[in-house]
């Protein structure tokens, strides 16, 4: 049966603004589903945070009392504080009241190091193993049809976890963490009423808008649905579209619609291109850059940024610069922000800190960018200034050492010559001596030892100005770590050394791994000499972008002020039996697997080196990177 136009018209009208509906329904759903498992998320950590406070108003309340650990050990601190929590009326009067003022939350403990539960609002679990929850994370960041099916799936239990420490200022250990949990379930029972009126309020407007677009439907919009969907298809990215053919107005229309769209492609592809190429550049900057508009928002951050404001980049886009830098910050002042504008700073320096980053010096410079007179906006530049130092240094370092190699091996070429006649007369001479004067005899025996030790010093320095012969392989750091700490395992346990690891997932590196073992042993050694009276000795593996890194880390006496411009010279030491070769041959070996090693060192507190290795693959991912921009250079020209 044919249908009247008027009821075609009427049908599809229906059908769209059930599709709106459909689409505005999911699009409800779906933030309220995200707005409460946000809530929920955002709660529970407030709730952690709250518990925190309370167990450190407990353990300062124990402290007035005169209460103390019995020792410094962790099954005292760990009775100490479990008898602390016991203790505090406040403490379980705050979970009772974070229980009952927040529906979604379902049971709060505390827990020690081992997961066992010390204080909880369920009393059945006193004393026992917290069960094992997922992280509610794990349900904040799943898709929507995944937190769904979770919300209306068998009641659940997730987890918000916030460790905590305990212990002496300077040794602090983990010792346990808050728990709370949420359940699917309490979720459920928040989200369902109102999911249940919007089922409601949708239908009924499906039903209302079909009417009404049967009454107000007519001959003429027909060609709209045509032209619409020509809009949607470019919105998707969709731009070669054909115009309707047709040589009325909604015909014309259509054609220069089309024509946007092939403008559009063009203008998506330019951007596209242009965006990858700056994200390269931005990526591989060490200053970080922030360019603000004229309302000063952040409109461009390159990676950079993060080192220096401990904040990730993303985070960053959009906001004010009142916001990002207020008015406690210590870049506040040295960037003249006044009224929202900036001012223009040469060059400054400020020294930042951030939760995971000691005290740096930075400097900071600000350039307002102008055009024709009128001002445009801002570009904040943030420079490491002690990692331009270090690298400074490194050089230096670098040219000096193969400076005196090159003086090295000449004169233990023209040393050794000399050596050899010497040893050949000696032995001529020990032959015609008579057996039985013992001073001429002794003589030649001290002559004898003499030669030999200055024949062992020529060859040391060979060795040490020969280039070395790599066996380059991909090999597991930690497995090298691991065979080094093996190795000097005995002279750590005669030293009273404490030996503290830790190991990350990183990637293979292209090493010699004799000579990195060499150099590690090195670093160990020195560690190890630095507490002659015991200490802890801390080996980190981490991995930083492309880059793995070790960190060797003492308690010992520290490295002094004035030595540390000479720690990686040849022949330098400040220990009575050192040879000053093994920090200068650690700081060459690196070197030639395309590394870089730096130190901190604080007199009386310790010392900590970090060497930095290129990952295995990260050449080849820094080539496929270059392919791929060229490719796409290629296709816009």
């Amino acid at each position: 049966m044919q249908l009247r136009l008027k009821t075609k018209i009427t049908l599809t009208t229906a059908l769209l603004v059930l599709a709106v509906v459909g689409v505005s329904s999911t699009l409800y759903v779906l933030t309220l589903t995200r707005q409460v498992t946000r809530q929920a998320n955002e709660r529970a950590q407030l709730v952690t945070r709250h518990v925190f406070f309370q167990i450190q108003t407990a353990l300062a309340d124990s402290a007035k009392e005169g209460k103390t650990p019995a020792s410094a050990s962790a099954e005292d601190l760990r009775e100490y504080l479990e008898n602390s929590l016991e203790e505090s009326d406040s403490l379980k009067s705050a979970i009772d009241a974070e229980m009952g003022y927040s529906p979604l939350i379902y049971e709060i403990s505390i827990t020690d190091a081992n997961a066992k539960v010390l204080i909880s609002s369920d009393l059945s679990l006193a004393g026992k193993q917290l069960p094992e929850r997922a992280d509610f994370q794990q349900l904040v960041s799943s898709g929507f049809s995944n937190e769904l099916r979770t919300l209306y799936g068998p009641a659940k239990a997730y987890g918000v976890s916030y460790p905590f420490e305990q212990g002496p200022a300077g040794a602090k250990t983990p010792f346990g963490a808050i728990h709370v949990a949420v359940q699917t379930a309490l979720l459920r029972n928040e989200i369902t009423p109102a999911l249940r009126s919007a089922a409601f309020l949708a239908l009924f407007s499906v039903v209302i808008s079909g009417l009404l677009a049967g009454v107000g439907s007519s001959i003429s919009l027909a060609p709209l649905q045509r032209i619409q969907a020509q809009l949607d298809h470019i919105s998707k990215g969709e731009f070669d579209q054909k115009p309707l053919q047709r040589g009325d107005e909604f015909g014309q229309v259509s054609t220069k619609i089309s024509q946007i769209g092939m403008q559009l492609r063009g203008v998506r592809e330019i951007f596209s291109t242009l965006r990858e190429n700056l994200d390269q550049v931005l990526g591989g900057l060490d200053d970080g850059l922030l360019l603000f508009s004229l309302d000063g928002r952040a409109v461009m951050v390159s990676p950079a940024v993060e080192r220096f404001l401990s904040t990730p980049s993303d985070r960053l886009l959009g906001r004010r610069a009142e916001d990002i830098f207020p008015p406690d910050h210590p870049v506040r002042e040295a960037i003249k922000l006044v009224g929202g504008e900036f001012e223009p700073v040469a060059s400054t320096e400020v020294i930042l800190s951030g939760p995971e980053m000691p005290p740096r010096r930075v400097g900071l410079s600000v350039e307002v960018i102008s055009e024709g007179g009128t001002r445009m906006g801002a570009l904040v530049k943030f420079t490491d200034l002690e990692s331009r130092e270090r690298i400074s240094t490194q050089l230096q370092v670098s040219e000096r050492m193969a400076q005196l190699g090159r003086i090295t091996a000449g004169v233990a070429h023209e040393v050794k010559n000399p050596l050899n006649s010497m040893r050949l007369w000696l032995e001529n001479l020990k032959a015609s001596l008579p057996s039985g004067d013992d001073m001429p005899q002794q003589a030649v025996r001290v002559l004898d030892n003499e030669i030999d030790r200055l024949d062992h010093v020529v060859k040391r320095f060979l060795d040490f100005t020969r280039p070395p012969e790599m066996h380059q392989e991909e090999a597991s750091l930690k497995n090298i770590l691991e065979e080094v700490l093996a190795v000097q395992a005995p002279q750590m346990d005669k030293g009273n050394i404490k030996v503290v690891t830790r190991f990350a997932e990183v990637p293979p590196v292209l090493v010699d791994r004799e000579l990195l073992k060499q150099a590690l042993v090195n670093l160990l050694v020195n560690a190890v000499e630095a507490m002659p009276d015991g200490g802890v000795l801390t080996l980190t593996l981490s991995r930083h972008g492309e880059m793995a890194e070790i960190q060797v880390g003492d308690t010992g006496k520290g490295i002094a002020p004035e030595n540390k411009q000479r720690v990686f010279q040849l022949f330098f030491t400040t220990r009575p039996k050192g040879s000053g070769i093994g920090l200068a041959s650690t700081f060459r070996t690196v070197q030639l697997h395309n590394g870089s090693i730096e130190f901190d060192s604080e007199v009386g507190r310790g010392t900590t080196f970090r060497i930095e290795l290129p990952l295995a693959r990260q050449l080849e991912t820094a080539l496929a990177r270059s392919r791929e921009a060229g490719a796409a250079v290629g296709r816009n020209s």
